[in-house]
């Protein structure tokens, strides 16, 4: 099977590989589509954590099941996804109900080879039924599950303001659903193009671009003098999470879901006296993944308009850097195999 490597920051390199062969409580998956999120932008950069070269990227995914074992009520020939978080199953995350944050967690196409190949093996406990969602939406699913993630760990009330930083495909889903647990979202971003897509797409009334004013001022404004319940990072970048606490509410709740190399900081009196609770949020669980998939089936989000570029699997080497690019306008590339 052909599979695609990346070698060091800044190179892809094609090549072939044995097609794998099926082990106990595992399946294989014909890959169909490969969305390509920040991690693997982060990587073909360099600046992504816990990464090693060479890897095969790729965790966004879906596919044809053509062979399982040990995963009862899945058949070949279905459209699945999968979680593509393997955990341990013993360690005190995994005992504790998550799984999404386990010791010696293995991601698939970050920790582990990934999806940019032909054929993928996966444990059998990952798979995820596709529910009659097609081929781009199943791929569709672990992103915005990550956004879902974070909100569920926020606990928004309704009406809360919750304050978005960070319009990309993270933070679009993220958006999407705050939005769907009843808060009042609030997207800022520094691209006034980002801003008019969550206008335009996803129906958010409020956004702020820090580059047009005083960025606290206007969430002021907006919020009554209250500011922001809820406070989400979906930059990782490093001066973008340590003044999310001037957005932050008294009483209120700063979730991290972006992900940065260095240490952050804040103001520990600003910190104290708001009583602040502050939360990361890794990856996502299976009821993440089954709110998201019973979200689009429900029609309250619709996973069409994320896509803007669509490549083929012999395409993506030359396409690949572009999308590094603001001016490309990408939001979501999906691969197509």
């Amino acid at each position: 099977m052909k599979i695609l490597t990346c070698t060091t920051p800044g190179q892809f390199d094609y090549g072939q590989a044995n097609k794998p062969e099926l082990k106990k409580d595992h399946a294989i998956i014909k890959i169909k589509r490969i969305g390509v999120c920040g991690t693997d932008l982060h990587a073909f950069k360099g600046t992504q954590p816990f990464f090693s070269y060479p890897r095969i990227l790729g965790h966004e995914l879906s596919g044809e099941l053509v062979e399982v074992n040990g995963a009862q009520g899945f058949e070949a020939g279905e459209a699945v996804t999968f979680i593509p978080y393997f955990n341990c199953g013993h360690c005190v995350a995994c005992r504790t109900g998550k799984p999404n944050c386990c010791s010696s967690i293995q991601v698939c196409g970050v920790h582990a080879d990934g999806g940019m190949v032909e054929y993928l093996q996966v444990p059998s406990y990952s798979l995820v039924h596709g529910e009659g969602l097609t081929y781009d939406e199943l791929a569709l699913v672990e992103p915005l599950a990550i956004g879902a993630h974070g909100i569920r760990r926020a606990g928004i009330n309704q009406g809360d303001f919750v304050l978005v930083i960070g319009a990309g495909p993270i933070g679009l889903g993220t958006i999407e659903f705050a939005r769907i647990a009843g808060g009042k979202v609030i997207a800022m971003d520094v691209s006034n193009e980002r801003l008019q897509f969550c206008k335009d797409n996803l129906g958010i009334e409020y956004t702020i671009n820090p580059l047009d004013g005083n960025a606290v001022e206007q969430l002021r404004e907006i919020t009554g003098g209250d500011m922001a319940s809820v406070v989400v990072d979906a930059t990782g970048n490093l001066k973008a999470i340590n003044g999310g606490i001037d957005y932050l509410a008294h009483g209120g709740r700063y979730v991290l879901i972006g992900l940065q190399k260095e240490a952050f900081s804040f103001n520990h009196p600003e910190f104290h006296k708001r009583e602040s609770t502050l939360m990361s949020s890794r990856n996502a669980t299976r009821q993440d993944f089954e709110h998201v998939i019973a979200s689009m089936k429900k029609g309250l989000v619709d996973p069409k308009t994320y896509i803007t570029h669509r490549v083929q699997f012999d395409e993506v080497k030359d396409n690949f850097e572009s999308w590094l690019q603001p001016e490309t306008g990408v939001i979501k590339a999906m691969i197509e195999v």
